[in-house]
């Protein structure tokens, strides 16, 4: 039995094990059930305390979030009008750049256009240049067809080359005393080759070296004649290096109505080296222009000249070297064949003297070896076997005796 003591009223009661288990689960009962209400009283506490900072953090999260959007919001104000200025500074600095561009265009422009003007100008002074110079080649062509029909109404075809040959002449010659010194201008007389040119011009330095030389050809227009400058280049070019020219010149007159010839100095090298067509008032021009070019020339010709003389005096000792050499090495052929039979001779004597000394030798030996034996011979060994001799031979000692 158990004893229990009533908290109110002090009165002792007392119950069996089974009333005690019953009580003491009542008594559990409820003060489990005091503990959870006051447990879920806590708990409901605690939630809304909980809940209550939850609010009072949601609110200021919201607050700071509110702060740092208005801070980012300030900041994007200040972001934006920054980017606004800077670009109000650009447009501003490229409108000025572009004004820049478009004074500097402009003043670009100006000057194009001043320079544009000053081409004009100079292309209407050359135009105009031109125009007075080809009106006057013009008229000096017209003048000269005229001259050069004219004379053919006049003068037969014979009579035709020979003026115009006499003009070259005659310009040559106005000009010889103080430009051409030291040139000649004649014809060329020498048909050994089988042909010949008109005239040939040549000219020297002073000392006497040719620098220039030219063979000219004249043809005349003649009343019937059909025949182009084309066709006398062959035979001109073959007459120069003939005659040995360094330049083949055509004066001519053919093929008047020729623009080609009639517009000057035609160079024709692309068929034949160093060869030039012209018309007759071209002469003295070409020959003038060919001549100073060449004049150039005449250090280096000098020099080739000295340089081919020393060329044929060494040639000459060379000559003289070589003949001195085949005729020494002849002279030694011949003296080293002498020398080689002299040898041989010599070894012949020699061979004979060595055959004599031979015989010598073995005559020798053979009169020692009879002297020897004349040494070695004795009256016994001469009377050996020989009663008679070594009977007069006693007979002889035995008189000596006596």
């Amino acid at each position: 039995m158990s004893e229990i003591k009533c908290p109110k009223c002090g009165e002792v009661f007392k119950v069996d094990q089974s009333g005690y288990a019953a009580l003491l689960d009542q008594v559990r009962n409820a003060e489990f059930q005091k503990e959870i209400k006051e447990r879920e009283h806590q708990f409901l506490n605690q939630q809304k305390n909980e809940m209550e900072l939850l609010k009072a953090n949601a609110q200021m999260d919201k607050e700071r979030a509110l702060t740092e959007l208005e801070k980012e919001v300030e900041r994007l104000k200040q972001r934006l009008n920054t980017a606004r200025q800077a670009q109000e500074l650009a447009v501003a600095q490229a409108v000025s750049a572009q004004k820049d561009a478009l004074n500097e265009k402009e003043k670009q422009i100006v000057q194009l256009q001043g320079k544009v003007s000053e081409v004009e100008k100079d292309l209407q002074l050359q135009t105009q240049s031109l125009k007075e110079n080809f009106a006057f080649q013009l008229k000096t062509k017209d003048e000269t067809i005229a001259y050069y029909k004219d004379l053919k109404t006049k003068l037969s075809t014979k009579m035709l080359g020979e003026t115009l040959e006499q003009h070259c002449e005659i310009e040559f010659d106005k000009l010889r005393p103080t430009a051409f010194p030291n040139a000649t201008f004649g014809k060329d007389n020498d048909a050994s080759s089988g042909t010949k040119g008109d005239y040939i011009f040549r000219e020297k330095s002073d000392q006497g070296v040719e620098f220039i030389s030219i063979m000219f050809e004249m043809k005349n227009q003649s009343d019937t004649g059909t025949q182009k400058n084309e066709d006398f280049f062959k035979k001109l070019d073959k007459d120069r290096h003939e005659k040995g020219c360094e330049y083949a010149v055509l004066v001519s007159v053919l093929e008047p109505e020729n623009e080609l010839y009639n517009t000057g100095i035609v160079d024709v090298s692309y068929k034949y080296p160093k060869m030039y067509a012209i018309r007759p008032q071209f002469f003295i021009p070409l020959l003038s222009l060919l001549r100073n070019a060449a004049k150039h020339t005449i250090e280096y010709r000098n020099q080739i000249a000295a340089y081919k003389t020393q060329n044929i005096d060494i040639s000459n000792f060379e000559e003289k070297i070589n003949d001195f050499k085949e005729k020494f090495s002849k002279n030694y052929i011949k003296a080293g064949e002498a020398f080689e039979s002299a040898i041989k001779d010599i070894d012949t004597a020699i061979a004979k003297l060595q055959k004599t000394k031979s015989d010598l030798i073995s005559c020798e030996n053979n009169l020692r070896w009879a002297n020897d034996k004349a040494q070695d011979l004795t009256i016994k060994r001469l009377t050996y076997k020989n009663p008679t001799m070594k009977a007069m031979f006693e007979q002889l000692k035995q008189q000596d005796s006596e």
